[in-house]
């Protein structure tokens, strides 16, 4: 599977395609001398919500790096004089203008079919590469396809026109199926039940023993749902949040039936936890009574970056779990603008400092600093901090000069399932 932040493509200097109308005059030059004309169009709409997100630079940036893939293809099977650029102002799109004669009678039929093809392989291929890290899932381009003949009576802006609008109505048209086929392969995963999970170690800094495991979605190997930021941005595409986020919580209580001994269960909830009737204190104790754990040993989850509408009823139902044992950590800590409501509101037994803050902690004085208010604000409340994130000897031994409790990353190994499934 993919791992977007390893082979992420570079983000420097992204690549500037000619506008449509700057190449405009050598492209009417080109459709009177070799009057056949084929147009791949790539639809880049799903760009609309990077930049949404995260600027007009950060769009341009992503667009660049599609920009990129396309011409590496059109390089590679079409002719080199053959036209690459975005269209019209205001739409998000890129172009292939390929010209050739009347006499290439191979071309509509094979050249450019094949082209759209290994052009629409390749960007499905790499589309997590391209939209990282803007976006939490692959986006979806359509790509659409269209050839016309030079007719001499109309004017080539009109025949340019016609043919951008058949590639465009060809692009929306493949761009909806992909969607529609992503949407039922993600409601076949959820109504299968198909999410297992993966349980990541929690060690103490001083002791360097497992404290617990923090328990991790994942979707089916070999499909574009493996990663929980997939699964759960397709969730939010199709307005199943809550019920991806039930099955997740009852994967992680059934494979955590064979947690060590003495260790602690790490399980993340959202929110809208409060309204799943599955989901009462009642039902989980029910559910802990088969894998052995105690509510003592179960920590809920509740990420820093959900938004919690209401902090008097979620204190209600937080001091109801609690007095039946449970404990709370706050996740991602420091990530967004919260963070300290957050911790003053929730009062969680654990602290998770988000793993920004963590990454080269032992050379960074600012983070350092950083965690030093943190493990103060928590002292003061009787939490334990953990830091997320790490990766380096160097940045545990730091965290224990610090004072933190405990630490989370991949220093410790990958996720992996408690037993062999």
């Amino acid at each position: 599977m993919l791992d977007p932040e390893k082979d992420a493509m570079p983000r420097d200097r992204p690549l500037v395609l000619p506008r449509l109308g700057e190449a405009l005059a050598p492209i009417v030059q080109r459709f009177g001398a070799q009057p056949v004309l084929g147009m791949v169009l790539v639809d880049a709409s799903a760009l609309s919500m990077v930049e949404i997100a995260h600027g007009h630079d950060a769009r341009e940036e992503v667009l660049g790096r599609l920009g990129q893939v396309i011409r590496d293809v059109a390089a590679e099977l079409l002719h080199e004089d053959d036209f690459v650029v975005t269209g019209e102002t205001g739409r998000l799109e890129i172009a292939v203008l390929a010209f050739r004669s009347e006499t290439d009678r191979t071309f509509y039929r094979n050249d450019l079919v094949d082209f759209t093809r290994t052009l629409e392989r390749t960007i499905e291929s790499r589309a997590a590469r391209i939209v990282y890290p803007y976006a939490r899932s692959d986006a979806i381009f359509g790509v659409g396809m269209a050839a016309i003949v030079r007719n001499p009576i109309l004017g080539v802006d009109t025949q340019l026109r016609g043919i951008f609008e058949e590639a465009r109505i060809d692009a929306a048209l493949s761009r909806g199926v992909a969607l529609r086929r992503r949407r039922q392969d993600f409601m076949t995963v959820l109504l299968g039940g198909r999410v297992t999970s993966v349980y990541e170690p929690i060690v103490s800094v001083e002791g360097r023993t497992v404290y617990g495991y923090e328990a991790l979605a994942r979707g089916p190997e070999g499909t574009a749902f493996r990663s929980p930021m997939a699964l759960f941005a397709a969730a939010e595409e199709e307005g199943q949040i809550f019920e991806l986020d039930c099955l997740c919580r009852r994967s992680g209580l059934a494979g955590a039936e064979e947690l060590p001994e003495g260790t602690n269960l790490f399980l993340n909830v959202r929110p809208t936890t409060i309204h799943d009737p599955n989901f009462r204190p009642e039902a989980v104790i029910r559910t802990l009574e088969r894998t052995r754990l105690r509510p003592q040993d179960v920590v809920f989850e509740i990420s820093e970056q959900e938004s919690i509408a209401n902090f008097d009823a979620f204190r209600e139902i937080r001091d109801e779990y609690r007095s039946l044992g449970f404990r709370f950590a706050l996740d991602d800590t420091g990530a967004g603008y919260a963070s300290l409501q957050a911790v003053l509101q929730l009062e969680p037994e654990f602290i998770k400092v988000d793993r920004a803050f963590i990454t080269g902690l032992d050379t960074d004085r600012a983070k350092q600093n950083m965690l030093r208010a943190f493990q103060d604000v928590a002292d003061h409340m009787g939490a334990k901090i953990i830091g997320e994130g790490l990766d380096r000897l160097e940045e545990l031994e730091m965290l224990g000069e610090l004072g933190i409790a405990f630490g989370q990353g991949w220093l410790f190994g990958k996720p992996t399932p408690l037993r062999a499934s």
